[in-house]
């Protein structure tokens, strides 16, 4: 099913409903619910969820789990989804919170056949075999870590979705201990004791993801500056440290920028 609104189908009696959608760049699909579970896999492009536990990037090959009734938002950056919306009584196993995962060849191709289904596919033959490959393929999935967690309290909060909006490497713990008035001990104490990590490793993390979604469009040496690193070099190291990859995975363009070599030219994420 392509381009079907989810609300036409929900009715439907299969616990697992394959719907791919096509968005325009910079797409925002505002706060909302579904009463299903969600695999939500980007074709193409990044795409960046929100909850009130916190912010999920999500870059190209790569999927994230949403559990049932949980409110999110999700903003589009040149994305083609490829979603199945599962009963949540069909997966006991889903996480309660959102999760980034890798999407293997096999998963891929699972997917992309899948949303070519009629909503009423024929549960014995090959939709019904498929759909259930899907589910026992999810279940080996594994996290990854591209997300930053949420403060609890809306001051912290506020603090926090400003600045995955516009990441400033120069935002010390003592200019967000002032903007909430508070001692930068205590604020310091507060945020780890909300967020499990301290203000600044927080930040960097923060900075890390803002990077994925910028390298679609700029190289590493545009990103590395625009982010407030020292050095390309420096940006790679945080960026790989992280997250696990370089950050020349997600470029599309060659980062003219370095000498020497260093930087390759852009290769497809991984798969």
């Amino acid at each position: 099913m392509r381009n079907i609104a989810l609300e036409d189908v929900d009715h439907v009696d299969r616990a697992v409903l394959p719907i791919g959608t096509d968005y325009p760049p910079g797409h925002l699909l505002d706060w909302h619910e579904h009463r299903r579970a969600q695999f939500l896999y980007g074709a193409t492009g990044v795409m960046v969820v929100d909850t009130a536990d916190g912010t999920w990037t999500v870059p190209p090959e790569r999927a994230v789990l949403i559990p049932a009734a949980t409110r999110h938002r999700v903003r589009m950056l040149g994305v083609s989804t490829r979603s199945l919306y599962v009963e949540p009584d069909a997966v006991p196993w889903w996480p309660t919170t959102c999760m980034v995962v890798d999407v293997p060849p096999l998963l891929r191709e699972l997917l992309l056949a899948a949303v070519e289904f009629e909503a009423d596919y024929d549960l014995s033959g090959r939709g019904g075999a498929i759909a259930a490959l899907l589910l026992h393929e999810i279940a080996a999935r594994t996290p990854l870590p591209f997300h930053v967690r949420m403060p609890a309290s809306a001051e912290l909060v506020a603090l926090c979705r400003e600045y995955l909006a516009a990441p400033d490497a120069g935002v010390t713990n003592a200019v967000w201990a002032a903007r909430v008035a508070m001692s930068e001990r205590a604020f310091t104490r507060r945020f780890r004791t909300e967020t499990g990590e301290s203000p600044a490793v927080w930040r960097a993390r923060a900075r890390t993801l803002a990077a994925v979604p910028l390298l679609r469009t700029a190289s590493v040496s545009e990103v590395a500056g625009r982010l407030g690193y020292a050095s390309p070099a420096a940006f790679t190291a945080a960026f790989s440290r992280a997250l696990g990859v370089p950050p020349s995975r997600f470029t599309t363009s060659r980062d003219r920028g370095d000498r020497g070599g260093r930087v390759r030219p852009a290769q497809p994420a991984t798969r």
